[in-house]
């Protein structure tokens, strides 16, 4: 994502779009990445046919969340999308993962939801070396997604699991107010945010995107060189 030293700005994901003012205002915003729910069920899913006219008038790369969809449906979806990133949020497989890959030219990032250090470990066991990206996000009963959790693990511990080969995406609970602490505790490789840029749940805040990205911007350049110890969101 970043270039090989670490420097230029830290890439943001605006997900959960439903609307397209809202992505229209994200890219303004600075998003690197805009993030569209295609799997039904969920609070800010969108019809696949509708996501292209959501998207309509935007360049930034595209990220197709999909959730237990089978690889040929899961490719079927990210290609009609126009997906440069395929997130999958559910229980995937391994194999799941290798079939998509050779459907498509897109990345694939997996999201993980903790509930400790141990939840870590194994994702990057099972993962490592076949997706471009793991997704670590706070955990609630009974959802699928964090649902606003707070990634509750040791920074330190995190760096040293995750895989060299995939980015390391943070989620989970950030806002405007909160993303800067995390960003220096994590440091991840790109920041991901949906509800905490919301005026109501789906309808993003172009002021509070706005904020986020320009927070998360003034917290890579305090990062410090050494490891912070301790747990963020606690």
């Amino acid at each position: 994502m970043r270039s090989e030293d670490g420097s230029g700005p830290l890439p943001v994901k605006i997900c959960g779009l439903t609307r397209r003012e809202d992505a229209l205002a994200a890219e303004r915003a600075g998003a690197a990445f805009l993030g569209v729910v295609l799997s039904s069920g969920f609070g800010r899913s969108v019809a696949p046919e509708l996501a292209p006219a959501l998207l309509e008038g935007t360049t930034t790369p595209r990220v197709a969340v999909l959730v237990d969809e089978i690889p040929s449906r899961a490719a079927e979806l990210a290609a009609a999308m126009g997906a440069a990133v395929v997130q999958l949020h559910g229980r995937e497989s391994p194999d799941d993962v290798v079939a998509l890959r050779g459907l498509g030219p897109w990345k694939i990032w997996k999201a993980v939801r903790v509930r400790a250090d141990e939840d870590v470990t194994a994702a990057a066991s099972e993962y490592a070396g076949i997706v471009d990206g793991l997704l670590l996000e706070g955990w609630k009963p009974g959802l699928v997604g964090g649902g606003g959790a707070v990634l509750s693990a040791s920074p330190e511990r995190v760096r040293e699991d995750l895989p060299g080969s995939a980015d390391f995406v943070l989620a989970g609970g950030l806002t405007p107010e909160t993303v800067g602490e995390a960003v220096r505790a994590f440091r991840p490789d790109v920041v991901d945010v949906s509800s905490g840029v919301e005026s109501a749940p789906g309808r993003k805040d172009e002021d509070r995107m706005r904020r986020f990205v320009e927070a998360v911007r003034g917290a890579l350049v305090a990062v410090p060189s050494e490891p912070v110890d301790g747990r963020v969101g606690r």
